[in-house]
């Protein structure tokens, strides 16, 4: 009985082992889990909550991390959302063959540090290519070919110095070749990258010479069927490991540079249908030539070269109307295994009937890969018989090899070295394939040599997804590598016709022997697991007791709101499918910022509300009762000149705050244009003008800078709409509540620049038992920050005030509050003379408010804003008072501060995509750095 126990302890101890180390990080399980809800036809294990303990299939993990995506060929459908970000250890991207994947790569994928391969062949995706590929420097396989790319390469690409593939053929991509110029990367910097890929493009302007140096180790350079114009650049021939050369299908012109037979190591040289001309090019020393195609050019009238008989290693010489004339030398015809094609030179039209002038060029076979001496059975409509003779469901697809050695296709010999290569990579790598079957040789359009390509499974007549996936991924990935003579290749795969439950009942029936024996050892493990379940169960619940100490929503159910629901005043707790929906599956298009926290969303709901759905990323999320903390506070805030809060999301790992849709943006982005470059164009702009109406080109220019015109008046409405809401926050919200990081980024400016206070994400509440200061932990914005907390971590309503006079100044300068090591406050406090007009701050002001015609109100406001930024709490006015102030200064201006603007922004020629969207800077959710002395600027 004690040994019984003693082995039932261990099994416990095993399971819960076995279970905790299955348990996959919660970040990338709610990756994978966003993905999954956006994706369809994902495999039929991606179920449950543990991707890497219950092995979803196509999903690889190391220490609970996931690190390799491969989906090939299973017809998934969705787009490749932000989400994928959340996956920060992943290292292999591979969704090729798949084309129901549509849509633009997100700009996040840059932050996937540590990927190696991203690999989306013969997919849907379009748009541009992401420069932020740019920022994966462990980057070694970049293949995005066979899909809509349009757009310029990025020249960010010449930064990943790991690259080794480079493949973005057959898209729609368009302009020149970018390279390096001192200030951003180029193609040219990638001396470790062996493959540019780049044919059936758009690709225009000339080859640049600077693309070529001796320092690149390229092997393939494919710039076939683009756009290409000018001088094949001499810089060419500096590239001594080149082995394939296709520059064919363009419109090049000019003589090819003498010093191409520089290139020894070439095997494959295509320089047909383009415009070259001046002599045929030697290519004498180019020993290891197979195949040479320089037809359809205008070359000079020349006798054939002596090149063309001292080649030994070509197989094909293909010059149609390449104005070769006189005699071949009689050398040319030892090689028996060259295929010569002549057609349209002068050589031909003197009436030869030589074989190279009458026999086309043999561009297909009708070979197919025999049975394996056996008899093919016959099988049903949906399966295939193998060269094995076996009946069963195959991977299909085609294999395109875009530089072969060879035109020949009649030799069987060539067809079964490939499948023998196959066969001999697929066992090599445990993959489970009985036999391959090529069929069809077909040379295209493009003189590529096309192939079909069936693999059938081993074991079973069908494969799983495991199987799919090992397969897709050695195709895509390269790691096939294809008998000599062939050249570089691609594939395109099917999706795979047994997926889509096609004689799925055809199952192998399991043994009566089998089955009992099955049920008898399967209730020997249920007893055991029931044992070990009982024990863990327990164990479950007390960590679930723990854990509700500490987290508020651990009871929490929305659907009854149960538990530890966050009471809320006029706010609302939304679903994730609901935030799903109303944002169009967060798609890119309504993406309108991003920070430190997320990215923000804009949505529409159900009954038509517009709003911006901020969604914090993982590992930025704040704790439940932080969380829930946040959200009850800003329920309760209603006020004309605060952000209102419409609700919430708290499913699936997400943290999202739901909030009414500010129309034009922060504060900062209207300030942000309104000096740049203003005082010189408005000087050259208005010379020729009349005096009276300088004012009003002034004006014109602002507004053409940033859409929205910010007159003094309008920043003193402002001023006023920002001051209201903070006197609220501190006067009249119960409990009162310190903002904590008041700055120009967290002031909305709704249609009609009626100020709005946002982003409670540092908010504390002033309780009952504090005594005119919170002692908390130091946390604001870099210039912002009120010195008297951060010396005495103090923080009273008398920091929002000091943070709100930087604001003043932001204002009064449309600078920011450091700029190139200087501080605004100290700057205007030098610059300050009260004996002059304007306290002779014309220099330092922004020119709007410079001239402005009351002086005295812009005097007053800057001693206001001195006031605010005393060094003593104890010295700066309330928040009532400041309002107070403001109301006063606009009726010396001539204002009245108790009316409204009469006009809104639209009449302003609003520029709306020249700024970025209020919730793009750092808000709720936002990063706080904790300051050191060092970091707070002195006065």
């Amino acid at each position: 009985m004690m040994i019984w126990r003693i082995h039932l302890y261990v099994l416990v101890a095993f399971v819960q082992v076995f279970v905790i180390s299955a348990l996959t990080n919660s970040v990338d399980q709610s990756g994978l889990q966003a993905l999954r809800n956006i994706w369809t036809n994902v495999p039929p294990n991606w179920v449950g909550a543990d991707p890497c303990g219950n092995r979803w299939d196509g999903i690889s993990c190391t220490n609970n991390r996931v690190v390799s995506i491969t989906l090939a060929s299973i017809n998934l459908n969705g787009q490749l959302s932000g989400d994928i970000a959340r996956l920060s250890e992943l290292q292999i991207l591979d969704l090729s063959y798949n084309k129901g994947m549509t849509g633009p790569l997100p700009s996040g994928i840059g932050d996937m540090q540590k990927l190696t391969r991203l690999i989306l062949v013969g997919c849907g995706f379009s748009g541009p290519i992401p420069p932020s590929i740019g920022s994966l420097q462990n980057l070694i396989d970049l293949s995005l070919n066979s899909n809509n790319f349009i757009g310029e390469i990025p020249p960010s690409i010449g930064g990943l110095s790991n690259l080794y593939w480079l493949d973005l053929a057959d898209n729609r991509l368009s302009g020149t070749i970018p390279v390096s110029n001192g200030t951003r990367p180029g193609l040219d910097m990638l001396v470790n990258t062996k493959h540019f890929h780049f044919g059936k493009n758009q690709l225009s302007g000339e080859i640049p010479s600077q693309l070529f140096n001796s320092n690149l180790t390229l092997i393939h350079l494919l710039l076939e069927n683009n756009q290409l114009t000018g001088n094949i650049p001499s810089t060419l021939g500096r590239v001594r490991t080149l082995e394939v050369v296709r520059l064919d299908r363009n419109s090049l012109s000019g003589s090819v540079p003498g010093n191409i037979n520089n290139l020894t190591s070439v095997q494959e040289l295509f320089l047909a249908n383009n415009r070259l001309t001046g002599p045929l090019p030697d290519l004498t020393g180019m020993n290891l030539l197979n195949y040479v195609d320089m037809s359809n050019n205008s070359f000079d009238a020349t006798d054939s070269p002596p090149w063309f008989s001292s080649l030994q290693s070509l197989t094909s010489l293909i010059m149609d109307n390449t104005q070769i004339q006189g005699q071949l030398p009689m050398s040319m015809f030892s090689h028996f295994q060259l295929q010569t094609v002549l057609l349209g030179n002068p050589i031909c039209n003197e009436g030869g009937t030589e074989s190279y002038c009458t026999i086309p060029r043999q561009s297909n076979s009708s070979y197919s890969t025999p049975p394996q001496n056996c008899t093919p059975l016959p099988c049903t409509s949906d399966r295939t018989s193998s060269p094995t003779c076996t009946c069963a469901y195959p991977y299909t697809g085609t294999l395109f090899f875009r530089a072969p050695s060879f035109s020949n296709f009649g030799n069987s010999t060539i067809f079964a070295s490939l499948e023998q290569q196959l066969m001999a990579t697929f066992r090599s790598h445990s993959l489970p394939a009985d036999s391959v079957s090529v069929s069809n040789p077909t040379k295209n359009m493009d003189d590529y040599l096309v192939l079909s390509l069936q693999i059938f499974p081993s074991g079973q007549d069908y494969f799983n997804h495991t199987g799919i996936s090992g397969i897709g991924f050695m195709l895509s990935n390269q790691t096939f590598k294809p008998p000599p003579g062939f050249g570089p290749f691609f594939f395109i795969g099917n999706s795979y016709a047994y997926f889509a439950g096609l004689n799925a009942r055809s199952r192998k029936s399991v043994s009566t022997g089998v089955i009992i024996g099955a049920v008898v050892g399967g209730a020997v493990l249920f007893l055991l697991l029931l044992l070990a379940g009982v024990y863990a169960f327990r164990q479950k619940r007390r960590a679930e007791t723990a854990n509700k100490k500490s987290d508020p929503f651990a009871s929490w159910d929305p659907n009854t709101n149960s538990g530890g629901v966050p009471q809320l005043k006029g706010a609302r707790s939304f679903s994730f499918e609901e935030l799903k929906k109303s944002t169009n599956n967060f798609s890119e298009t309504n993406d309108v910022g991003s920070g430190g926290y997320g990215k923000v969303y804009r949505g529409t709901l159900s009954n038509g509300q517009l709003v911006a759905v901020k969604r914090a990323q993982q590992g930025s999320t704040q704790g439940g009762l932080e969380f829930k903390t946040e959200i009850e506070l800003l329920s309760r805030v209603h006020h004309k000149n605060v952000v209102s809060l419409v609700g919430f999301c708290f499913e699936h790992g997400e943290q999202m705050l739901v909030y009414e849709y500010i129309a034009n943006g922060t504060l900062k982005d209207s300030l942000s244009g309104t000096s740049m470059f203003y005082l010189f164009e408005f000087l050259i702009s208005s010379i020729s003008l009349p005096d009276h109406n300088k004012g009003y080109k002034l004006s014109t220019i602002v507004a053409g800078r940033t859409g929205i015109r910010l007159d003094w008046m309008r920043r003193l409405r402002i001023a006023l709409g920002a001051a209201k809401g903070l006197q609220y926050l501190h006067d009249l919200a119960n409990p009162p509540i310190i903002h904590r990081d008041i700055k120009s980024t967290n002031i909305l400016l709704d249609e009609r620049l009626t100020a709005k206070v946002a982003d409670f994400g540092l908010s504390k509440l002033m309780g009952e038992s504090e005594r005119g200061h919170v002692t908390t932990q130091v946390k604001g914005t870099m210039g912002y920050l009120d010195p008297e907390y951060y010396m005495t971590n103090q923080l009273t309503e008398k920091s929002d005030v000091y943070s709100f006079g930087v604001l003043l100044f932001e204002l009064l300068t449309a600078r920011n509050p450091i700029e190139k090591g200087k501080y605004i406050v100290r700057e205007v406090k030098i610059a300050m003379d009260t004996s002059k007009d304007m306290y002779n701050l014309q220099g330092i002001l922004d020119p709007i408010v410079a001239s402005s015609m009351s002086s005295k109100s812009v005097e007053q406001f800057v001693d206001l804003a001195f006031r605010c930024v005393q060094e003593s709490g104890a010295s700066r006015p309330t928040m009532s008072e400041v309002v107070k102030e403001i109301e006063n200064i606009m009726e010396l201006a001539g204002l009245n501060p108790n009316t409204e603007s009469a006009t809104t922004s639209a009449s302003y020629e609003e520029a709306s995509k020249g700024f970025n969207h209020p919730y793009s800077n750092e808000g709720l959710f936002a990063y706080s750095a904790n300051y050191s002395p060092s970091k707070v600027e002195p006065k």
